[in-house]
């Protein structure tokens, strides 16, 4: 064989063995750390480093406790606190409100990692809308937390005309005024017994509440 035939030879064999270490990378790609989950739904921007899935605390995965530096862990593990009921990109200020009864929103941090899932070094910043895996709830309607105000959450006085939500069983100096009665679009749709009108955002951003 000729200086020209091996070399064409040794190409030849150097493409196979690529092609099979990118396969072998695909294949664990989708049946290691991640345990053979989905990745990020079709249409998402943002891609968070991996940890024991795709994406860093996507939906349905776990966090441990803490809110600081949340760390992703299975959501069987003695560690785990809380799942995610909802992932965004972004600042939580500008972003599409949690649900309801998240208890707590865990922010994710802008990283620049040395490498990636997409090879650029970055990672944008997002937020993670956590469901507690055992009670207390605060973001339950009347818990007296959660990042949202909804039908049902008391509230008290802080003075100077503004509010904090409370625990609608809380006594003494954290014990609520209102109780939230009633969603609606406009304050006149509110109930004749309203006390209090309290910015809820949605679509229907006024709450109706009325004095304890």
């Amino acid at each position: 064989m000729g200086e020209r035939g091996a070399a064409g030879a040794l190409c030849a064999l150097s493409a196979v063995l690529a092609a099979a270490v990118l396969t072998g990378c695909h294949g664990f790609a989708g049946e290691g750390a991640g345990g053979g989950r989905p990745g990020p739904a079709a249409g998402s921007a943002a891609v968070w480093p991996s940890g024991y899935g795709a994406v860093f605390l996507a939906v349905g995965e776990c966090s441990s406790f803490g809110t600081l530096d949340p760390t992703e862990v299975p959501c069987d593990s003695e560690r785990a606190a809380a799942r995610v009921v909802a992932r965004e990109s972004g600042r939580a200020s500008g972003g599409p409100p949690c649900p309801a009864t998240t208890d707590f929103v865990l922010h994710i941090s802008e990283r620049r990692p040395a490498a990636d899932e997409d090879g650029d070094g970055a990672v944008p910043l997002g937020y993670a809308c956590m469901r507690r895996l055992q009670p207390p709830h605060p973001g339950d309607p009347g818990g007296g937390g959660g990042p949202r105000t909804i039908v049902g959450d008391c509230v008290r006085d802080i003075g100077g005309g503004r509010v904090r939500e409370a625990a609608c069983d809380a006594e003494g100096e954290r014990a609520p005024r209102f109780k939230v009665v009633e969603a609606v679009a406009v304050r006149a749709d509110c109930p004749a017994s309203t006390g209090l009108y309290v910015r809820l955002g949605g679509a229907h951003p006024v709450g109706c509440a009325r004095p304890l």
